[in-house]
């Protein structure tokens, strides 16, 4: 598999990633088979958040399962990447319901939360963190001070964002020490408002509301690493685009495709995404192991311009 630098952090990874978020539904044969056929396929990156453990209903439970596969999988620590991300306050009443209380930048919570994530994860430092969600409240001189900590600590080797805009990136950017290289986003086929913006600038259409405050090209400037989470969704009732009968004419065109670069669908999706030169990271969420070899397919393939174009209008969306 091909490889990229993670903004100007000097990793050098694979194209694509694994995000672990649904780990925590596998036992611990299932989810070391899972983790292997990713290494399998050329990744190296893993991504995972201490509220992980949706399945388990406990905090850093994804984690912990991730942690143990890695290291059944005989994985080696300094030939992986492991990234996780902080700053959501989530808990889990006696029911088990998990729930938001709203997002904590202090000082506290984020090196407590580290640590938590070190000891699921049974490795001394992670590669990347990234600040999950903006909390408004945050004051930066905390944030600050968190970064110096888990830096000089040795416990992060680099830092970034997820689900943030240029002015958020900015302002944090700011107070630290440390540059954020990272932001993760969600971008696939049929959620494409980072581009739909550029592409109907100064238009009266609904395409051209600026819902991404410019942040590809942002990103492009500052060489910061964007990373797609949940590229395969549809963003309807109906889940998954690709194989799905509701999206026909995407699907038509995937299959086409497919064929024409001895690919498959699912490769193609991935190919779409790795095509912008934006160099977008996508983060792949299966827990399945042929499904993650079959996306990984397209790890490689390099999508003409018309081909681009046409998945990009086959997917319902319209060219001014």
């Amino acid at each position: 598999m091909k490889t990229q630098e993670i903004g100007q952090s000097g990793m050098v990874a694979s194209r694509l990633a694994l995000g672990v978020m649904r780990i925590d539904a596998l036992d611990e044969t299932a989810a070391t088979r899972t983790v292997a056929a990713a290494a399998e396929s050329g990744i190296d990156y893993f991504d995972t958040a201490d509220i992980y453990g949706f399945n388990a209903h406990a905090l850093h439970a994804s984690s912990r399962v991730f942690g143990q596969a890695w290291k059944n999988a005989g994985l080696e620590r300094d030939r992986i990447f492991i990234q996780t991300k902080f700053g959501i306050d989530f808990g889990y009443d006696e029911q088990g319901r998990g729930a938001a209380h709203g997002y904590d930048f202090s000082a506290k919570h984020l090196l407590d939360a580290l640590d938590g994530e070190l000891e699921a994860l049974q490795t001394d430092y992670v590669d990347a963190v990234l600040l999950h969600r903006i909390d408004t409240l945050f004051e930066l001189d905390e944030v600050a001070e968190a970064f110096d900590k888990l830096e000089s600590s040795g416990k992060v080797r680099h830092f970034g964002v997820s689900n943030m805009g240029p002015w958020q990136i900015e302002l944090l950017q700011s107070g630290l020490k440390q540059k954020l290289e990272i932001n993760q986003l969600q971008f696939g086929l049929m959620h494409t408002q980072m581009l739909d913006a550029e592409i109907h600038f100064n238009m009266a259409d609904d395409a051209a509301a600026d819902r991404t405050g410019g942040i590809l090209p942002y990103s492009r400037l500052k060489h910061m690493t964007i990373q797609a989470w949940c590229p395969f969704q549809s963003n309807t009732e109906f889940g998954p685009f690709v194989g799905n009968a509701h999206f026909p004419e995407l699907n038509a065109e995937l299959e086409r495709l497919a064929a024409k670069y001895e690919s498959t669908p699912n490769g193609i999706a991935v190919a779409w995404i790795l095509r912008h030169p934006a160099g977008i990271q996508p983060l792949l969420g299966s827990m399945n192991p042929d499904r993650i070899r079959d996306m990984a397919a397209g790890a490689d393939v390099e999508l003409d311009r018309r081909d681009w174009w046409s998945l990009y209008q086959a997917a319902g969306n319209q060219l001014v």
